[in-house]
């Protein structure tokens, strides 16, 4: 082969997305394994604008916006509950995705979450609509989640990856299990 033709020949590089800390990630696991009763809590806080448009602010970011469709007598300017509800669970299975890969030492270069619910909401939000309804009816009453996810490891492995981080995902748990939940006026 001459030096010319060799230049010729097309090169394909790959780009992988950003890595977490592997050695963070570790450190973080082994804290899990010597204490695994341990827990953190979230909060949010939510402050209604008006009609169904309210803010949530967490810590110190941006708010997030929620609102409902025209058809439900929002404005819609901003997802609304669900597809919130949604977004976490794509976000939740993404970062179980990446670590997950990191601790298999599985190099991403892409990763996408596509989810959709059904849901409905015939008691009108206790509003008078359909008042037979009970807490099973109401709600999510199927999620769908398809991956694409590409790295250096066959699709079996990929496969194992997704499957592992959906076992383990906090949010993905949550909406599958039933929690303890309590609701009342602030003192």
């Amino acid at each position: 082969m001459t030096e010319a033709s060799a230049l010729d020949t097309p090169t394909t590089v790959k780009a992988y997305l950003r890595p977490i800390d592997s050695e963070g990630l570790a450190a973080f696991a082994a804290k899990g394994r010597a204490n695994p009763a341990s827990r953190g809590t979230n909060k949010v806080h939510t402050v209604m604008e008006g009609q169904y448009r309210s803010l949530s602010t967490v810590g110190q970011h941006s708010p997030v916006v929620v609102d409902e469709p025209l058809h439900l007598f929002g404005q819609d300017t901003a997802p609304a509950p669900g597809e919130i509800v949604l977004s976490g669970l794509g976000g939740c299975l993404a970062v179980g995705i990446t670590a997950v890969a990191t601790w298999k030492q599985v190099k991403l270069s892409r990763l996408e979450v596509f989810l959709e619910g059904d849901i409905g909401n015939p008691a009108a939000w206790g509003a008078g609509g359909a008042l037979e309804k009970t807490p099973p009816e109401m709600g999510f009453q199927a999620i769908r989640v398809k991956v694409v996810v590409e790295g250096d490891a066959p699709r079996e492995v990929l496969d194992e990856i997704v499957q592992h981080a959906n076992f383990y995902s906090p949010v993905a748990n949550t909406l599958r299990n039933p929690i303890p939940f309590t609701i009342s006026l602030a003192d």
